[in-house]
């Protein structure tokens, strides 16, 4: 039988359990709207989970090369702008529907072969403040955490249902 102190630190059981307390964790310590995890698939970017959950539906999808991510992940942009029209390679991106990203910040996560896997990102309604930014070197830690766990084996499960990005994807602190 477990002892009672340690329950609470038990290992989560699957990479999309630790995927979510990594969003609830991020979410919980910082003043970004929502955060997601991301998978690339094909042509597509699709959110695999989200919090806060209503956030975005896993499965919703967004064309890849329109995706602030893309625009990261190439070097194209930075891991954090806390106002994205400043950034010319951000302030160009649109998503579907006209949904708001004022602010970003976001980090790759990389599977077992060293390929890219998908994101872990961040996103604003409204731009924040420079002092954000400071949020940069926790999402990378917990993104390498993400990684590291892909690379150990641990199964992602299956791609979501592809479904359309229509509701909004943030909601203002």
């Amino acid at each position: 039988m477990p002892l009672p102190g340690i329950l609470d630190m038990a290992p989560w059981r699957t990479w999309p359990e630790a995927a979510g307390g990594a969003l609830e964790y991020l979410y919980a310590q910082s003043s970004w709207d929502a955060w997601l995890v991301t998978r690339v698939v094909g042509d597509r970017q699709v959110i695999l989970s989200a919090r806060p959950i209503d956030a975005a539906q896993p499965g919703a999808c967004l064309p890849w090369a329109e995706s602030f991510c893309r625009q990261m992940v190439k070097g194209a942009a930075p891991r954090v702008a806390t106002v994205t029209a400043a950034v010319p390679a951000y302030a160009s991106r649109t998503l579907p529907n006209g949904i708001n990203v004022a602010a970003y910040i976001g980090v790759p996560l990389v599977g077992p072969d060293d390929e890219l896997f998908g994101t872990l990102c961040g996103v604003g309604a409204r731009a924040r403040p420079r002092t954000a930014s400071r949020d940069l070197p926790i999402a990378e830690l917990v993104g390498r955490l993400l990684s590291s766990l892909l690379a150990a084996g641990l199964d992602p499960g299956p791609v979501p249902e592809p479904v359309p990005l229509t509701a909004e994807l943030t909601t203002p602190r």
